[in-house]
């Protein structure tokens, strides 16, 4: 059987160019690929960015349903993503210490940590599932290929 996932990431990330190219704006950007990538991705239940904003990781573009607007800091997946600099893939949230359950039914996750011009995180990407083990490394380097992308249309 023949893995089209690899595939699937390039075919998103063109349509997210072609899509964003209209518009410098980030929260248009964020916007549209949150929407996208939500779907377009089989199996994801939430998609969407939480952004730094006074210190706090504050609720932005998303899909799904209703999520916390602020994240405790410095607990949950989110802020390990932020805290340790790298995506975090998380294959069952029940096993992750202080993991923050905005919808219950959540359990496996992908956060992608967002740098700004000057190499500091300014916020992420998270995608979570309610399927265990839903995501895969392929999955992790497909969203961050979308996060690196998004990240040299706002740093230039």
């Amino acid at each position: 059987m023949t893995n089209h996932r690899p595939n699937r990431w390039a075919r998103i990330l063109v349509q997210l160019a072609e899509l964003c190219g209209k518009t410098s704006d980030p929260i248009a950007h964020r916007s549209t690929a949150a929407a996208l990538l939500h779907h377009k991705v089989p199996g994801v239940s939430w998609t969407g960015f939480y952004m730094l904003r006074d210190g706090n990781l504050v609720i932005d573009a998303y899909q799904g349903p209703v999520a916390c607007l602020v994240l405790e800091r410095h607990l949950g997946v989110c802020w390990a993503a932020i805290d340790s600099k790298e995506s975090q893939l998380v294959a069952d949230v029940t096993c992750f210490p202080g993991h923050i359950a905005c919808d219950s039914r959540t359990r496996s996750e992908i956060v992608v940590p967002i740098f700004g011009s000057d190499g500091e995180a300014i916020g992420v990407l998270d995608i979570d599932s309610h399927r265990p083990e839903h995501f895969d490394e392929t999955d992790k380097e497909g969203y961050e290929s979308i996060v690196h992308w998004l990240e040299k249309r706002w740093n230039r």
